[in-house]
């Protein structure tokens, strides 16, 4: 029983992983707060179970997978397309708006269920891959991560990355240099509404249920959270923040730790995340070079900013 948990809730923070990467992307990589990452999620969920057979046979994993990556790069690019004209607070305002009206979309109308949400009943399947098997999911989250990440990692390498951190940098300085900075951020935008449709995807499968909540502000900040807390500009930060964030989670509502305090645990989860900020400024990615620092003891000749940025 506490085995399946654990490979359950593993399975997850791999799924959040994901969804982590997609929004670094944006943050850390472009500069684009964006406070809407969870339309995109819930979308690719929706998708998962909307575009099933309705015969009741399994859809092909591989062919409702890439159906629900574009519906939710579709929606990124119409939403980038707008937002992007924006910049600052208006931006994530904006982004904001879109997500909330995807969430009453699947909330006030049938097409989502309502709060009931949706179930699934026949998973995908292709070949030998059966998803009702724990391995067979196991490995495919496990893989989709590995993938995800490899392939952002080798894309922020190319050129095309290296404009999008030319943007972060000083979008003004690329607009003077003759780059027209508008489709790189639009680019960014829908690959990082795919990804995290892809995301959204697995969990949909994984779990077998849907509901509004998927699309929630709630999520869009807790992912904005899990990149901060692993170390925005890093591809393996957002990762080390998935993992944190739900397992301090997870943490600060076990009973079997806290007792009946266990009910407030946003209010610890809360205190903990203010720590870590206030403690490790650059995330948890820097932890290492952190200490090292205050063990080599020569903050006398560097300060300590200086050294988490060559570490980093």
């Amino acid at each position: 029983m506490a085995g399946s948990y654990g490979a359950d809730l593993v399975a997850k923070i791999m799924i959040y992983a994901l969804l982590a990467l997609s929004l670094e992307l944006l943050v850390g990589s472009t500069g684009l707060v964006c406070f809407g990452q969870a339309a995109f999620f819930g979308i690719g969920a929706y998708a998962a179970i909307l575009l099933s057979p309705t015969d009741g046979s399994a859809p092909t994993l591989w062919l409702s997978l890439l159906s629900a990556i574009a519906l939710a790069a579709v929606y990124a690019l119409a939403v980038g397309a707008l937002s992007l004209r924006t910049q600052g607070v208006y931006f994530i305002m904006v982004t904001l708006a879109f997500s909330q009206m995807a969430y009453y979309v699947v909330h006030d109308t049938p097409l989502g269920g309502g709060t009931d949400g949706i179930y699934m009943y026949v998973k995908p399947t292709w070949g030998w891959v059966d998803l009702d098997k724990p391995a067979h999911m196991y490995g495919l989250i496990w893989l989709s991560l590995l993938v995800g990440f490899l392939f952002l990692s080798q894309l922020l390498r190319s050129p095309f990355g290296r404009a999008l951190s030319g943007i972060r940098v000083n979008e003004q300085r690329m607009k003077a240099t003759g780059f027209s900075v508008y489709p790189y951020k639009l680019a960014a935008f829908t690959l990082s509404g795919a990804m995290a449709g892809w995301a959204g995807y697995l969990f949909a499968i994984k779990d077998g249920f849907v509901n509004p909540e998927l699309l929630s502000w709630h999520l869009s900040g807790s992912v904005l959270v899990m990149i901060i807390l692993g170390g925005l500009g890093h591809m393996r930060g957002a990762v080390l923040g998935a993992f944190a964030f739900a397992l301090l989670q997870e943490l600060f509502q076990a009973e079997a730790v806290f007792g009946s305090y266990a009910k407030h645990w946003h209010l610890s989860l809360g205190l903990a995340i203010m720590a870590c900020v206030a403690f490790m400024p650059h995330g948890l990615v820097a932890l290492p070079a952190q200490l090292r620092e205050r063990l080599s003891g020569h903050s006398n000749s560097k300060t300590s900013v200086d050294t988490l940025e060559e570490h980093a």
